[in-house]
């Protein structure tokens, strides 16, 4: 291996890096959606609740 051989590696494992830390940020933030999805506040007991309890005013 000559030295253009080295630096077109070392090049490649650069961005090798740079790719593989871009794809777990990617990955974490999806991650981070799908639980924030899966906590839908709308889902939750009380807003459900929310609009069928007594107290509401109707809407005319």
């Amino acid at each position: 291996m000559d030295v253009s051989d080295a630096k077109r590696l070392k090049a490649l494992e650069d961005e090798n890096a740079k790719l593989k830390k871009l794809l777990a940020d990617q990955m974490l933030e999806a991650s981070a959606l799908r639980e924030l999805l899966s906590n839908n506040v709308w889902s939750a007991p009380s807003v459900q609740g929310f609009a069928t309890s007594p107290m509401t005013v109707p809407v005319a």
